[in-house]
This record gives C-alpha cells, sequence and structure tokens, in this order.
C-alpha cells in the first residue's frame, strides 16, 4: 500500500510539473504571439539597420541601383524605416507620399520589384531575423507590389 502511494504521489507530481510546464510554454507562445512585428523585430533601431544593409545591397546591384542614382542613402533609409516601422506596428510616423505616387512614372518591371525583393531578403538574412518575421515583412512589401510595379 505503501509502495501504491508513493506511485499515486510521484505521478501527481510529474502530472503537476508537465502541467506546469505546457502552460508556462502555452504563455510564451501567446505572449509571443501578442507582440507586435515592430516589438519582435527589436524595434526601430534594428528596423533602421536593415534598412542600411538594404542599401548597401541595392547600391550595388547592377539590375536595380539606377533607380536610386539621386537617392542619398539617409532620406532612403529614413523614408523606408518610418514605413517599415509603421507597418509593422510601431510607435512611428510616416510622412512619405504613397507607393503608387513615389513609383508613379518610374516603369518599374516586375523583375524590378523581384530584385529588390531578393535584396531585401539578404538583409534580413544578414542580420539572422527569424523566419516567420521575415515572411511577415516580405509578405507586406510583397502587398505593394500592384502600386509599385507598371507605372
Amino acid at each position: 500500500m505503501k509502495k501504491f502511494l508513493t506511485s499515486v504521489g510521484l505521478s501527481v507530481a510529474i502530472l503537476t510539473t508537465g502541467s506546469y510546464a505546457e502552460s508556462s510554454a502555452n504563455e510564451v507562445k501567446t505572449e509571443t504571439a501578442q507582440k507586435s512585428l515592430y516589438d519582435r523585430l527589436g524595434g526601430r533601431q534594428n528596423i533602421e539597420a536593415v534598412v542600411y544593409k538594404l542599401w548597401d545591397y541595392v547600391s550595388k546591384d547592377d539590375r536595380i541601383n539606377h533607380y536610386f542614382s539621386h537617392t542619398k542613402p539617409e532620406a532612403f533609409a529614413g523614408l523606408l524605416t518610418d514605413f517599415l516601422c509603421v507597418g509593422a506596428g510601431g510607435p512611428c510616423e510616416y510622412k512619405g507620399r504613397t507607393m503608387r505616387e513615389t513609383h508613379t512614372g518610374m516603369h518599374i518591371t516586375e523583375a524590378d520589384f523581384n530584385a529588390l525583393a531578393e535584396d531585401t531578403v539578404k538583409a534580413l538574412d544578414f542580420y539572422k531575423v527569424p523566419e516567420k518575421e521575415k515572411n511577415e515583412v516580405m509578405n507586406m512589401l510583397g502587398s505593394l507590389k500592384g502600386d509599385v510595379v507598371g507605372h
């Protein structure tokens, strides 16, 4: 009987610990799911770092760098950082033109858009942005294709 009670006590302890661990894991998952993309990316400073790395890639990318030949890196970084910050749920304010206004008359092709997307992925990968957040950023930018391509 004593052996049985010890066994039952040990089983309850294991189940309780397992239940607590599962509960704690669920709380962490819920907390992570509730954080904005902005917070999960690490805030404005991290977004800005990715944008400056993107500038490094774009300015050397012969497929698309002609679009940026008269653009100052600071202007590019400032507007794009604000734009991404707002899109990711951050407290920033974007004061630039709409994507359609900005790209009308530039005759950007799908190949140009894809080149910028490739450079963006390289910048995100450089900073080891987790896959989930990287996909969210790319989906956000991909949703702009209709306002950027062919105008």
